[in-house]
């Protein structure tokens, strides 16, 4: 027994500098064993990695380490997700060029993720702000645009007037730019969209197939494509109210079964009826003006207060000629959704509601709930959207929601006005283009010129990559490619006349949707994948990442493969076989008395007969401790990596991230957590070389024959085994973690029995010790890489633990010779009774009703019948 402790500052960086010469974790694209690609969702650069970054990539190099010891070439690389405005902003900020913090961000962070012992393949490493990566992202784009994958098109965008750039719908706050501070202006403009709608049903319908996903992120996606069936109806307009030209106003519904309740038309700011009334009255124009300030996110809009402007515009009822509906300009209906115009029907959509009762429109209800008098049924503030029969509809008076749906869809397609019927079923979709253009410097160039001949003209493949130019200004706002004297100004590929490039760069999702094909071979300096080893290498078998990504990342991925398939870079659709979504690092939070927030580091937490009291350590003051919450900058509840690995090491932080909680929820950071860790990295240090002392005393050869205790031993070592192969494989980690402790506590318990360092075990136990020890090492090798080495060692195995195979199950092992069956007096239970598997009735049935708690439930009374059930349980009927 050694009385050494486990120094993991000495042994970690020695094994990750053996693993790097070795290069043990670079794979081979010609490597003929089966391939499993693990990629975990690629940082951005900011500087530092978070104690998330190592929950996120130990879990996906737990899963890396075992398919690489199951006989897999492993996929599992690393890159950066390195273009955005973060680095645009510090260059502002700091009078730095974005290159030089973007780079220096990363040598950083690749020191600091060495340090974390992952078993990744370096030599595959790019950064998307690399030009020999942008250039295939560029070539691509090239490639969608003949495809009819991509194309230039007019939409209303958020515009910042003081930054002068578009802004996403999320840069929006409160109506204003979210750095400048500026109201915020929807502004028409020109700009390139990926044609992602043309898959809306395909990706809706692949989803079923996904079932290696979380339902909530199915679900989610389902929810963002949004596919409904409707009604587009054609409501014809009082020509006496309307603007000279039109006659008729399209809306799209999915409850044309409510149109008897119908109160009010509502427009977009932006419908063609809208502006031509605009025109005519400046009021009504002016109202326009302001409704455009909040910007187009969804979010905003359905939160903002209802405003609506009365047109004059009268809309006809396509039931009634004599029922004429008002036509308001709305601020809550869009024109990027459906038409750009609705019905109201207030009494079941609270939205209409809360419209009708601010203009004082009235309401009548036409689906009645189940159960309720239909002439005491009212609506007042609160909307009623479930199922019923129908009242107050005339024709459609007591049918159901749908047999109404469907009496009004035939009624309108049968009736014809001009050339065209009233009615026509149609399926819309809540998705819609990608639109990718950015007013921002620091981002993959748009490939394509303008000339004042030709228009659009692409940038010749020959040409690519149409890089950035490094000097830079950033002293005017706005986009400072536009401000640049030279870059912009070229030749036309096509008349030779004078031109200027696009100066948008495309949305960084553009640079993340594509990331992991060019992962499986990115020395092709030729094309933007090879695709012999793309479709070898592709799909990811498990993707691994955070949850705010379930919608746009993977949906544009998703859209991204399918165009690099319709362009001839990949042949498949699906991107991802696999998604596991991790949760988040929590902390506590410690707050001054004068408001501030404190750091973990600087508190120390006593706990005493009043519960836990926590102490700023500088000045011994109180200080409160607060919710657990998500770990961020600004409440200073976050724990530096670097600490934590200096003070435990690496594998400590790894194996306290995967043990403390499921790895789908969030993992509560705790100090005393992490120590017990450590406490138990020291543990089976020890025991590992305990048992090594044992093991060199054991018969080299295997026994023939097992006794009691090493048989147990054995059965223990390999029920593990199994539990854990099949935990990871699920991705229950701290379920294997659990088996791990078990195991190490059988193992400690024959150990114990020894009373001298190398006790005088029989051959076949200390045999047993020294393949338990062994099988254990492997067991948390992918947990605690540098301690397993370390233990392999001691165990006097050769090569590396990181290269052995995984052990193979021997199931006979697994097979229990007893069983326990549950024992029942006249269908209570009474206890259980422990039999031999291969008992026959006669033998169950006796020691059952030897057991006291049975007499005792019997009370003396004869037992009529005995009922067994095999396996399972044992019934006693008095």
């Amino acid at each position: 027994m050694t009385a050494e402790r486990y120094n993991a500052r000495e042994s970690e960086p020695r094994w990750q500098r053996l693993w790097d010469e070795k290069a043990i974790f670079a794979s081979k694209n010609d490597d003929p064993r089966p391939k499993y690609y693990v990629l975990e969702m690629f940082p951005y650069p900011s500087g530092r990695i978070h104690i998330g970054h190592v929950r996120n990539y130990t879990l996906g190099d737990v899963l890396a380490r075992f398919m690489r010891a199951k006989g897999h070439n492993v996929l599992h690389p690393m890159g950066w997700d390195a273009f955005g405005l973060p680095a645009e902003n510090a260059a502002i900020e700091r009078k730095v060029a974005p290159k030089a913090w973007t780079y220096d961000n990363i040598a950083a962070m690749k020191k600091q993720l060495r340090s974390i012992g992952l078993s990744l393949d370096w030599s595959r490493e790019f950064a998307t702000c690399d030009p020999s990566y942008y250039k295939h992202q560029q070539k691509m784009f090239l490639d969608m645009l003949r495809a009819g994958l991509a194309e230039r098109e007019k939409r209303k965008l958020n515009w910042d007037p003081v930054d002068m750039t578009v802004l996403a719908n999320e840069q929006v706050i409160d109506g204003r730019g979210w750095r400048s501070g500026a109201v915020v202006e929807q502004r028409e403009m020109s700009q390139w969209v990926f044609k992602i709608t043309k898959y809306s049903q395909e990706l809706l319908e692949a989803l079923d197939g996904l079932d290696r996903w979380p339902d909530k992120v199915r679900l989610m996606q389902r929810n963002w494509i949004g596919r409904s069936e409707g009604l587009l109806i054609r409501f014809a307009l009082d020509a006496a109210t309307t603007p000279a030209g039109e006659s008729e106003l399209k809306i799209f519904t999915t409850r044309p079964d409510t149109l008897f309740g119908a109160k009010f038309m509502a427009i977009s700011a932006d419908h063609p009826l809208a502006v031509a009334a605009a025109a005519k009255n400046p009021k009504l124009a002016e109202f326009i003006a302001d409704i455009k300030k909040i910007g187009t996110a969804q979010s905003i809009i359905d939160t903002a207060e209802k405003q609506g402007f009365d047109t004059g515009i009268k809309a006809v009822h396509p039931f009634d000629p004599n029922w004429k509906l008002p036509v308001y300009v709305a601020n809550f209906v869009l024109m990027e959704y459906g038409t750009g115009a609705i019905f109201g029907c207030p009494a079941h959509d609270q939205r209409d509601l809360d419209f009708v009762n601010k203009y004082n429109l009235g309401n009548v209800p036409v689906v009645c709930p189940e159960g309720q008098d239909p002439k005491t049924f009212v609506i007042t503030d609160v909307a009623y959207d479930g199922d019923g029969r129908m009242i107050n509809s005339r024709f459609l008076d007591g049918m159901t929601i749908d047999a109404a749906k469907e009496e009004v869809a035939k009624r309108l397609e049968s009736e014809v006005r001009g050339n065209a019927p009233v009615g026509e079923r149609q399926v819309n979709f809540r998705l819609r283009d990608w639109g990718i253009s950015r007013q921002r410097y620091w981002g993959c160039p748009i490939p394509v010129i303008h000339c004042p001949t030709c228009d659009v003209v692409p940038v010749p493949d020959d040409q690519l990559p149409v890089t950035l130019p490094e000097d830079v200004s950033f002293d005017k706002p706005g986009n400072a490619l536009d401000h640049h004297p030279t870059w912009k100004h070229v030749s036309c590929p096509k008349c030779g006349g004078k031109a200027v490039r696009e100066t948008d760069t495309m949305d960084t999702f553009v640079d993340s949707s594509w990331y992991f094909a060019r992962f499986t071979d990115p020395w092709n300096e030729d094309a933007p994948t090879t695709p012999a080893v793309a479709n070898r290498m592709m799909p990811v078998d498990q993707y691994i990442g955070g949850v705010e990504h379930a919608i746009l990342h993977l949906l544009y991925s998703r859209f991204f493969t399918r165009a690099m398939k319709a362009t001839g870079h990949v042949d498949m659709s699906e991107p991802f076989a696999g998604m596991f979504t991790q949760g988040m690092v929590v902390h506590e939070t410690y707050q001054k008395a004068d408001g501030s927030w404190v750091t973990p580091a600087e508190v120390k937490i006593e706990v005493g007969g009043n519960g836990r009291r926590a102490v700023l350590m500088a000045t011994g003051e109180d200080i409160a401790i607060g919710p657990i919450e998500k770990m961020s900058k600004s409440k200073k509840n976050t724990v530096d990596p670097d600490d934590i690995i200096a003070s435990y090491g690496a594998d400590v932080a790894r194996w306290f991230m995967l043990s403390d909680s499921p790895p789908d929820r969030d993992v509560i950071w705790s100090d005393e957590r992490v120590q017990g860790a450590s406490r138990f990295v020291q543990r089976l240090w020890r025991l590992v070389n305990e048992s090594a002392e044992i093991a060199r005393t054991a018969p080299a050869a295997r026994p023939a024959t097992f006794g009691p205790e090493a048989l147990a031993l054995r059965k223990a070592a390999h029920g593990a085994l199994d539990k854990v192969s099949s935990g990871i494989e699920r991705l229950h980690f701290n379920v294997c973690l659990a088996h791990i402790r078990e195991f190490a506590n059988a193992l400690s318990e024959v150990l114990a029995k020894g009373d001298k360092p190398a006790p005088d075990l029989a051959p076949d136990v200390s045999w047993a010790v020294k393949e338990a020890a062994t099988i254990l090492v492997q067991l948390f090798s992918p947990m605690m890489p540098h301690l397993a080495e370390e233990c392999w060692v001691v165990l006097g195995q050769t090569g590396l633990v990181s290269e052995a195979d995984w052990p193979q199950i021997e199931r006979d092992l697994l097979v229990e010779d007893s069983v326990t069956l549950v024992v029942q007096v006249n269908g209570k239970k009474r206890g259980d009774v422990t039999v031999p598997r291969a008992a026959q009735n006669a033998d169950i049935e006796a020691a059952v009703l030897a057991l006291d708690a049975v007499k005792a439930a019997l009370g003396g009374n004869p037992v009529r019948k005995v009922i067994v059930v095999p396996m399972r349980i044992v019934n006693v009927v008095g």
